[in-house]
C-alpha cells in the first residue's frame, strides 16, 4: 500500500491555514506544516500555527526569511543564526521536540544550494532533525494541475513527502478532492516520516549529505 505524508511550507497564512485545518480535521488526518518566522510573526499567523499544533500537526522550522537558500549565501554573509535559530527561538514551545528543520529549497530541487558548510555544522550541534522531500507538485504556480502531478508521485513511489503551500494562491481549494482520491485509490496517508528523508535526525547524520551542502 502505497504511504504518503503531507507537509505544507511557506505558512501560516490565517485564512488558507485554517481552510488546511478544516480539511485535515475532517478526515481525522494530522500532517506537517514547515513555518517561516517573518510569517509566524504577522497577525493571525501566530494563533493559526497555536490551533494547528492543539489539533496534533507537527510544527517544524522553514527559516526566517525564505530568502536565500543558505548554500548560496556569500562566504562571510552567514545566516544560520538568523535563518535557524531565531526561527526556532520564535517557535517556541510550538516546535517539534525533534526540531524539524526544511532548508528552502528555491523551487522544491534539491542540491548542494541547501545548506552551506556552516549551516550543516549548526544543525548538528543544535541537535535539528533535517526533512527533506520527494515530490514538489509546484501548487504555487498551478493551482489544479498540481493534483495530477501529485497523484503520479504518489502512484510511483513506495512512500511520498509531499510538499504543498498553505498560502492563498487558489491551490488549496483542491486539497479536499486530492486527499479523497488518495484516499478511495487506497493510499494510506501518515504523520510520520521516512528515513530516506531525514539526513539527519536530532542532530546525528544518518544518511548522505554531500550533496546537499555547498562546496
Amino acid at each position: 500500500m502505497p504511504r504518503l505524508t503531507l507537509t505544507f511550507d511557506n505558512g501560516p497564512h490565517p485564512e488558507t491555514t485554517e481552510r488546511v485545518l478544516r480539511v485535515l480535521d475532517e478526515r481525522q488526518l494530522r500532517a506537517t506544516f514547515f513555518v517561516v518566522g517573518d510569517e509566524l510573526a504577522r497577525p493571525g499567523g501566530r494563533a493559526v500555527a497555536e490551533r494547528a499544533r492543539a489539533a496534533g500537526h507537527w510544527i517544524g522550522n522553514h527559516s526566517m526569511t525564505h530568502r536565500v537558500p543558505l548554500g548560496l549565501t556569500a562566504p562571510g554573509d552567514d545566516q544560520v543564526e538568523v535563518e535557524i535559530g531565531a526561527a526556532q527561538a520564535l517557535l517556541g514551545d510550538l516546535a517539534h521536540p525533534a526540531r524539524l528543520f526544511r532548508p528552502f529549497g528555491g523551487g522544491g530541487h534539491l542540491g548542494p544550494h541547501l545548506l552551506s558548510p556552516s549551516a550543516l555544522a549548526y544543525l548538528v550541534d543544535h541537535r535539528y532533525t533535517v526533512v527533506l522531500w520527494n515530490s514538489v507538485p509546484r501548487d504555487w504556480e498551478d493551482p489544479t494541475g498540481w493534483v495530477e502531478r501529485a497523484r503520479h508521485d504518489v502512484a510511483d513511489q513506495e512512500w511520498t513527502v509531499l510538499v504543498l503551500h498553505d498560502l492563498p494562491t487558489g491551490a488549496m481549494d483542491n486539497l479536499a478532492g486530492f486527499i479523497d482520491g488518495e484516499l478511495a485509490a487506497g493510499v494510506e496517508i501518515v504523520q510520520e516520516l521516512p528515513l530516506e528523508c531525514l539526513p539527519i535526525r536530532t542532530g546525528v547524520i544518518e544518511g548522505p549529505t554531500d550533496h546537499l551542502v555547498a562546496g
